[in-house]
């Protein structure tokens, strides 16, 4: 009787969940997980965007440069580029009316280009230049001058505005609104011109031999502003050479860090001028008489000899 009592008052233990699991602790560090994939994902994108618009940028460049050096010719026209403009975004500026008519472009014979010999000439397109560099806010950075050989342009720095970024080739927009603005007054100029890169005295860390110096940022410069020259306008064969002089020849040699010593040059030659530096780099023994009467050739060892027998002793 005593075990059934005891059975009838036993009490019953029923244990209910409380709706919890093991890892509910964890339920959200998924969330911040795939946060940082997907902010990682858009830095991807954006970084490979960022790229592929430099190699859209460089693909105009080896275009433009295989079409100015002719090698395109007879293949075709030249390709066009995604995004291009068409139509010229460059301002037409005004020709001096001094100056010689040279013979029509095969491509513009409306336009006839024009020779700039005598001073009074040059000194016209000296003016117009100065114009130019005044609109674009570097009256400062030019210089011009009219030597025996032609019209001296100096594209210089100043105290406070400088022609590149420092240390690298990259023009600054103001420079590169001044060279494509002077690109279309080139484009209708007979002469051809030398253009010359010059950098102060300024060393680059690191040894000279082997490593970039003065001597490569100078011609980068000069091949820089030249670049800039041809999207104004102006044509390929306007140009005879281009050449870095490093610090070789200052305009302030007291001052050999002065900005006036960063600076591109160009040399419009007149026409006698530019034949005499062809001639100068050109096939040797192949020149141009300087004169009816005048000879530039050497007289052979024999001739020379008798004429050393015949001088007084």
């Amino acid at each position: 009787m005593s075990s059934q009592k005891d059975k009838h008052h036993e009490a019953t233990i029923v244990k209910r969940g409380g709706g919890k699991h093991a890892h509910d602790e964890h339920g959200g560090a998924w969330k911040v997980a795939f946060a940082d994939f997907c902010l990682a994902l858009m830095a991807l994108f954006l970084v490979l965007w960022l790229i592929a618009s430099r190699e859209q940028q460089n693909l105009k460049k080896i275009v433009r440069d295989i079409t100015d050096s002719g090698m395109l010719e007879g293949m075709g026209q030249k390709p066009e580029i995604a995004s291009e403009p068409s139509g010229s975004m460059i301002e037409r500026f005004q020709l001096p009316t001094s100056g010689r008519s040279g013979s029509n472009d095969p491509g513009a014979p409306s336009q006839p280009r024009v020779a700039y010999e005598s001073p009074a000439e040059l000194a016209a397109l000296s003016k117009a230049l100065g114009e130019m560099s005044r609109e674009a806010g570097l009256a400062a950075n030019l210089d011009a001058i009219v030597t025996p050989y032609g019209l001296r342009v100096m594209l210089h720095d100043t105290d406070k505005q400088g022609m590149f970024m420092r240390g690298s080739a990259l023009p600054t927009g103001r420079f590169v609104k001044l060279l494509r603005k002077m690109g279309p007054l080139f484009a209708q100029m007979e002469n051809q011109m030398l253009i010359v890169g010059h950098t102060d005295a300024s060393r680059f860390a690191g040894p000279d031999k082997g490593g970039y110096s003065n001597w490569a940022l100078s011609t980068d410069r000069a091949l820089s502003a030249r670049a800039e020259l041809l999207d104004g306008g102006m044509r390929s064969a306007s140009v005879l050479q281009v050449v870095g002089m490093a610090d070789r020849g200052p305009i302030d040699a007291a001052q050999p860090l002065a900005g006036v010593n960063r600076r591109i040059e160009l040399l419009i030659l007149t026409s006698t001028q530019s034949r005499l530096v062809a001639n100068m780099f050109g096939k040797p023994g192949v020149t141009t008489p300087l004169g009816k009467e005048a000879s530039i050739e050497m007289p052979d060892a024999a001739a020379l000899e008798r004429l050393r027998g015949q001088l007084p002793k």
